[in-house]
């Protein structure tokens, strides 16, 4: 399953989610967020992207799309995951299609742009005049949920609408926000080409931005998942887990002393690695983890650091019965698994989040080491004895 969330983009989940209608082909909706009326003659100051996130993770959280773009930085903001439904489109009673949902996905994007805004003492009167920052990576994701690279309606070059409710219903592809039925905005008039991005041949050519070389350096930005950090700076074990499970897979070749609990330039290198193994490309093999290329690697996703004494020893007595590689809460038992492995008493290619044969009986060994005796020291997980071993190494533990 492709990422729900955009690598790289700054999460604001509105919550609220909701289906799509799945009878309809996938789609992507093209807006400018047109918060200021400016023309040639009289350029109006860029409206900053900060105030337009504040607005739709606000006041204006019922009209909000799924990202909200910056395209002179690149900076993005995702309001819902791809999956859910957002609302940024009428959809009065008379649609014979709930607009916001009409497709597989239907994914909307709000440019944080007006035409003639001016910004750094510059005017551009059209989006594509600006530098398009991180469309490329906007769009590979969005190519990556099926949304096929046509404008069934023709891709936008005006400010004139265009609405074919058979074409809204039964194609997939981009689509501008003119183009979309009961609906009467007119927007975006201009937006990126879908084949080669800023400064391709389908822009004029006095409007062409040269694409700068790629940089070398590996990505240094943070994304937030299930609560914990990952990318540059990162620290925690679930920095150590992620590397370990790394190399566990043949992606530590960047690794000069191993991995750590912080996340470094090799992390991310490795980490690139692997998601070029899973056919990400481009932005989307950048090095910083998704939810789902994190879940695959692991099996789970790491939580914060609490372990439920109910939980893993349901899991202690599940797993070891069950299919090879069954997790009964996996992020919990991974915590437990890990400090097994600090302590030397599990290998490190068996802390995989279940509570197997093996991790029985190294926690049988920790019992041991805690004064309990046969019986006693039957592997699975007590109040006493977990409590010595989140003490020990540094994980809280809850009834």
């Amino acid at each position: 399953m492709p990422e729900l969330w955009l690598p790289g983009a700054e999460i604001h989940d509105l919550g609220d989610h909701a289906p799509t209608d799945q009878q309809y082909p996938p789609k992507a909706i093209a807006h400018i967020t047109w918060d200021r009326n400016a023309t040639a003659a009289a350029p109006q100051d860029w409206c900053p992207y900060e105030d337009l996130v504040s607005y739709f993770t606000g006041a204006g959280a019922g009209d909000a799309p799924h990202l909200v773009w910056d395209p002179f930085s690149g900076r993005t903001a995702q309001l819902f995951p791809a999956d859910s439904r957002s609302k940024s489109l009428l959809s009065p009673a008379q649609s014979p299609t709930r607009t916001n949902r009409a497709g597989r996905v239907v994914i909307q994007i709000e440019a944080v742009f007006f035409p003639y805004c001016r910004y750094q003492g510059r005017v551009y009167p059209r989006l594509v005049d600006t530098p398009c920052a991180g469309w490329d990576r906007i769009h590979s994701w969005i190519a990556s949920w099926g949304v096929p690279d046509v404008w069934p309606m023709g891709r936008p070059t005006d400010f004139s609408g265009h609405r074919d409710e058979q074409v809204w219903e039964t194609r997939g592809g981009w689509f501008a926000h003119a183009h979309v039925p009961y609906n009467d905005h007119t927007d975006p008039g201009s937006w990126p080409d879908l084949a080669a991005g800023p400064g391709s041949p389908a822009d004029p050519p006095s409007q062409q931005h040269p694409v700068p070389p790629a940089d070398p350096t590996p990505a240094r930005y943070q994304v937030t998942i299930n609560g914990l950090p990952y990318g540059y700076g990162a620290r925690g074990y679930q920095v150590t887990t992620v590397g370990r499970a790394l190399v566990a897979r043949g992606f530590g070749s960047h690794y000069r002393s191993g991995p750590g609990p912080d996340w470094t330039d090799a992390d991310t290198e490795n980490y690139a690695d692997y998601q070029g193994s899973l056919g990400y490309t481009g932005q989307a093999a950048d090095g910083v983890p998704g939810e789902g290329s994190l879940n695959r690697l692991l099996g789970y996703l790491p939580g914060q650091r609490t372990v439920s004494v109910a939980h893993v020893a349901a899991a202690a007595r599940t797993d070891p019965g069950a299919e090879q590689g069954h997790r009964t809460y996996g992020a919990e038992v991974a915590i437990v698994e890990q400090a097994l492995v600090d302590e030397g008493l599990l290998e490190q290619r068996w802390a995989d989040g279940s509570f197997g044969s093996r991790t029985v009986t190294a926690y049988a060994a920790w019992q041991r080491r805690c004064g309990y005796e046969a019986g006693a020291a039957d592997g699975i997980p007590g109040q006493a004895s977990l409590h010595r071993l989140g003490a020990a190494r540094g994980f809280t533990v809850t009834d």
